[in-house]
């Protein structure tokens, strides 16, 4: 009774492989026998690909039908020569030794991914399913064994980053970028807290008299060490985070109070547009967040990239964005031209502007082919009514061609580069008194 019950404790009831526990016990011994010997432990992190969607579809009895089958293809591949575990839910272990040929875990990796893409069969069903293999080598280095677990997790991570269905080794690099992440995570929740996070104002240009008619807020981090870090820093790791969400909301709050502050500095600054997460905009408390701001009409755009409207877009979002509408937020898409768009998707969100990205802006200059799509883009926007937005303006040269094909409103370097709040306002003031001067010019001219 007392030996069914030891195995009980250390076997997973339907697989019968051994359990979290189990490995545990014998990790550091495994390692331990694999140095005496001569050879390194090695552990492979196994986790069933698309497993969750044959759960949902044909039920947990297929699930299980589908662990017991990957159980006993891990046990023929091994074939007695290593430790095989179940470690929890769809997760697997292979401990194994090798010695000095390293190539052994890929092949056993290979052959394991290989086999455990055939089709399975249960109740008249084909289910498919696969695997991703994070793989770590006990280096000798006076590590403790379990920390191979740890290692072969990153590598797993790796793997089903870089597309499922396939193995990876862990490296020193990838525990670095582990560690790096971990910190600058960190260092995100703790900027958040002490509000780190600002906008920066890129202005935007009427195209045909050049004024000032809007400006777009970019999120900026004020990092106490580093200075301004612009998003492609930690945009990643906070959508990791899930905290852009916050980032947008924190945005939209300072800009409403920079939009307060210039006008009553007298600026005549009509409009900040704001980028909108996908995630946010799936918040069911979004719009009661945004009555309490009190918004005045036409004052906000909501950037939106073309991937959240598309055609398949949910019947929630879809009622939030009209919710937003409603409350005189303009909606506006940006980066358009990069992505799956329709025409259809358009007539159903009927946004104020659309924004041609700067990928397509820059080369018309150059490319009469690329200047002819931009030209078919105005058009479209035209006959739906819609804005149009260029970003990526960099020339004279491309404000001119721009102006010629239609475009209503231009954005980039050629007029001037984001700025905080207090920048942007020296901007506009030197802007107004340049032109003042220049109105003021043929008065003087004539009194000499």
């Amino acid at each position: 009774a007392k030996a069914r019950i030891e195995h009980i404790a250390l076997h997973d009831s339907l697989t019968g492989l051994p359990n979290r526990r189990y490995l545990d016990q014998v990790l550091e011994d495994y390692a331990a026998n694999a140095r005496r010997t001569g050879g390194y432990a090695a552990l492979l992190h196994i986790d069933l690909d698309r497993f969750k969607h044959i759960n949902d579809t044909l039920g947990h009895a297929a699930g299980d039908a589908m662990l017991v089958h990957a159980s006993t293809v891990l046990r023929s591949k091994v074939d007695g020569e290593g430790f095989v575990a179940r470690i929890g839910g769809d997760e697997f272990i292979v401990l194994c030794v090798v010695h000095d040929d390293i190539e052994q875990l890929a092949l056993l990796a290979d052959r394991v991914i290989c086999q455990m893409r055939e089709p399975v069969y249960y109740q008249g069903h084909r289910c498919r399913f696969g695997v991703s293999v994070g793989i770590a080598v006990d280096n000798g280095k006076d590590v403790e064994a379990k920390h191979l677990l740890v290692n072969a997790d990153i590598a797993l991570y790796r793997a089903k980053s870089r597309g499922r269905n396939r193995y990876e080794f862990f490296t020193e690099a990838m525990q670095s970028e582990i560690v790096e992440t971990k910190r600058i995570a960190d260092e995100i929740l703790g900027g958040l807290e002490r509000n780190e996070f600002i906008p920066f104002y890129q202005p935007q240009f009427d195209a045909k008299t050049l004024e000032i008619v809007g400006v777009e807020a970019l999120a900026r981090w004020r990092h106490p060490e580093k200075g301004i870090l612009a998003p492609d820093v930690f945009l990643r790791i906070a959508e990791e985070l899930n905290v852009v969400s916050i980032i947008d909301r924190n945005i939209l709050e300072q800009s409403l109070l920079d939009l307060e502050g210039w006008s009553a500095a007298n600026l005549h600054i009509p409009r900040v547009s704001v980028n909108v997460s996908a995630r946010r905009l799936q918040d069911e408390e979004l719009i009661k967040s945004l009555r309490e701001l009190n918004i005045k009409k036409g004052t906000v755009a909501f950037e939106l990239v073309e991937s959240i409207f598309l055609d398949e877009n949910d019947d929630f979002v879809t009622w939030n964005l009209e919710q937003i509408k409603e409350l005189g937020i303009d909606i506006e898409i940006d980066d358009f031209g990069t992505g799956y768009a329709s025409i259809v998707s358009l007539l159903k969100l009927q946004p104020r502007r659309l924004k041609i990205d700067r990928q397509l802006v820059i080369p018309i200059v150059k490319s009469p082919q690329r200047r002819q799509v931009v030209s078919s883009i105005i058009e479209i926007g035209k006959s739906l009514g819609i804005e149009v937005v260029a970003e990526g303006v960099e020339t004279m040269e491309h404000a001119q061609t721009l102006k010629s094909l239609g475009c209503d409103i231009l954005q980039g370097y050629a007029f001037g580069h984001a700025l905080d709040a207090d920048g942007l306002k020296a901007f506009v003031r030197s802007r107004r008194l340049r032109t003042e001067r220049v109105l003021d010019e043929p008065l003087r001219l004539g009194r000499v």
